[in-house]
């Protein structure tokens, strides 16, 4: 029984992780039916597992439950974008100020490395190379986290990463990258998180998220 309890919930964790991962990524679009049967074979989980990973996903908002009716991918629109913007900004700067705070020297290293894969990736972005969308957005989201990584609260950094996911997915269904400027943003975070600059850090904290926002509104990048 042990063991078929486990690999229950191995199968269920591995469809819950793919599922989440394929909204955040937008490879299930907003609004689209999640049909159990239809996600049987690609998902490799029972009907009963996949209505119960889908409600877990529907408490993380990323998924709508409608009764009878089943499930649907949940829909994005620029108000619940900017909601999701303004409580990043309000999570990762309390984050920040902590994390400054009790920073030791291996978490000043995994700041850094953090920052060179990004760094790396935006090289590649700005000269036009979209190939690697998927892991540019996931190093922006390692560099973010390895910020707060120090900030002592496994809650914080676990509300942090929920809607950092929601914030992610907006920048993935729009392809927002704004070149240059963004990446000078992440130099200087880089540089205020090791001179513990907390003020400087979440003025540059602020305009950052802020400008991505506006460059989404502004070019009609989402139009749903």
């Amino acid at each position: 029984m042990t063991d078929l309890s486990s690999a229950l919930d191995t199968a269920g964790e591995a469809a819950y992780r793919a599922i989440r991962h394929d909204i955040i990524f937008g490879k299930l679009q907003p609004g689209a039916r999640l049909k159990l049967e239809r996600l049987r074979a690609p998902y490799r989980a029972s009907v009963s597992t996949l209505r119960e990973t889908l409600n877990r996903l529907s408490s993380e908002r990323l998924v709508l439950a409608e009764g009878q009716r089943g499930f649907e991918v949940a829909p994005v629109s620029q108000d619940h974008f900017r909601e999701v913007a303004a409580l990043r900004e309000l999570l990762e700067s309390h984050a920040m100020r902590e994390s400054f705070e009790r920073g030791d020297v291996e978490w000043e290293s995994r700041v850094l490395a953090a920052h060179h894969k990004l760094a790396r990736m935006e090289v590649r972005m700005e000269s036009g190379d979209r190939s690697g969308t998927e892991d540019w957005k996931r190093y922006d989201r390692e560099f973010h986290a390895a910020l707060i990584s120090a900030c002592g609260s496994v809650e914080l950094m676990a509300a942090h990463r929920q809607i950092f996911d929601h914030y992610l997915r907006y920048q993935i269904i729009a392809v927002i990258y704004r070149g240059g400027e963004a990446s000078g943003e992440h130099r200087q975070l880089l540089e205020f998180a090791l001179e513990r600059d907390h003020a400087q850090a979440s003025q540059v904290l602020g305009r950052h998220i802020g400008a991505c926002v506006e460059h989404t509104v502004r070019h009609g990048l989402l139009v749903t």
